[in-house]
């Protein structure tokens, strides 16, 4: 890959993601729609302590889904 084709951003933790949780982005990015109401750090907690995910691989989702 060149610098141009690069993923960055949140989207450049999306396979690890996807690789240590099993699940796929789409799954995830459901579940974040569940909790739409509440903030940046209090959907990154939900994440970490309903599903078992690490700060980073939770907050680069977060930020994701608050982008889109």
């Amino acid at each position: 890959m060149t610098d141009d084709t690069k993923v960055k951003g949140p989207a450049s933790y999306f396979p690890s993601i996807e690789k240590k949780y099993g699940q796929p982005i789409s799954h995830w990015l459901d579940l974040l729609g569940t909790v739409s109401g509440k903030k940046h750090m209090e959907m990154v907690a939900w994440l970490k302590a309903e599903h078992g995910m690490g700060h980073g691989h939770a907050s680069a989702l977060v930020a994701y889904y608050l982008a889109s």
